[in-house]
């Protein structure tokens, strides 16, 4: 447990770089951090080697083999031709989108697009060139992925559970139309809960898990922290998808393939990523065809009533 700090009032968090990371952009890695007690006995997670000369301290290794979301677009090249091939390994659909930057190849031309719908577990060609002996054979493209069906309708069977214990009053630190830094179509209707540090986080829907991370202890407001947010992915019954992000490190307590329950404890609440201190960001989104963008979302409140989530008002869990 580390101490508290004030509530975060900003946060970034983009979907496709938590898709990049996990399709296998960034190859798989253990990290090495240390340990120590202060002076409080609270244990303290750093990346400094120096800190372990303090009594109980230590280097501890952080694998990165949880990361089981795999989405990957590849080339693979035979004698006679050129593909490229969309391979889904996550437990939703995804769509892939495909552009060419550099091509010697006439069959895939500079400019063009290509793109697929693919279950989970699919493998699917996107396009093919043929390859003569004059083919010098360079090639270069982007990809993107979005997840989830491109046809989710968002249809959830009652308001929203506020992500926290309930009768825990949070302070709401961001939420639309204030878009401070959710300034993309994926994070426009995120809300930010003023939660500290280890606050437990509750399902705000039912649904399936469909990734996790929970290796990053460092939280800065820099923009190399955008993909080290500790994240819970899950995916609800009409194919939108909720974001739990910034978690506390190695606090997730679901797996991926996982069914969760409507208020189920999933994760504690942290400062990890692109962030000026502790708080949750809690997002639904769908996938638009080419990107996935978020959707309001109203919380139950007492009675049943329909709470909105206003910056710098109070929101209670019922």
């Amino acid at each position: 447990m580390r101490p508290l700090r004030p509530p975060g009032k900003a946060c970034v968090l983009k979907l496709a770089a938590v898709l990049a990371l996990a399709a296998g952009v960034t190859p798989a890695r253990a990290q090495t951090a240390y340990r120590y007690r202060d002076a409080n006995g609270q244990w303290v997670f750093t990346d400094q080697a120096t800190a372990a000369a303090a009594p109980g301290g230590g280097a501890i290794t952080l694998s990165r083999e949880h990361e089981a979301l795999h989405v990957t677009v590849d080339r693979d090249d035979t004698p006679e031709a050129t593909r490229l091939i969309a391979h889904n390994n996550c437990v939703c659909v995804v769509t892939v989108r495909v552009s060419i930057v550099r091509s010697d190849f006439a069959d895939m031309p500079v400019g063009a697009t290509y793109g697929a719908t693919l279950e989970p577990g699919a493998r699917q060609t996107l396009a093919q060139a043929q390859r003569t002996p004059d083919t010098a054979g360079k090639l270069s493209f982007r990809w993107r992925g979005a997840l989830g069906a491109p046809d989710a309708v968002h249809k959830p069977a009652r308001l929203y559970r506020a992500p926290f214990a309930v009768g825990a009053t949070f302070m709401v630190t961001q939420a639309y139309p204030l878009r401070a830094t959710h300034d993309t179509d994926e994070s426009m209707y995120a809300v930010d809960f003023g939660l500290p540090d280890d606050t437990p986080v509750y399902a705000a829907r039912e649904g399936t898990v469909i990734n996790v991370r929970h290796d990053s202890f460092n939280g800065a407001p820099l923009p190399q922290m955008l993909d080290q947010a500790n994240v819970i992915l899950i995916l609800h019954d009409d194919g939108t998808i909720a974001m739990y992000a910034h978690l506390h490190w190695d606090s997730i307590r679901v797996r991926i393939g996982q069914r969760v329950q409507r208020g189920e404890y999933i994760a504690d609440s942290g400062n990890t990523g692109f962030s000026t201190g502790p708080h949750l960001h809690f997002a639904v989104v769908r996938n638009s065809g080419i990107a996935d963008v978020s959707i309001p979302v109203q919380f139950e409140g007492p009675g049943g009533a329909a709470v909105k989530a206003v910056t710098n008002e109070s929101v209670t869990a019922y």
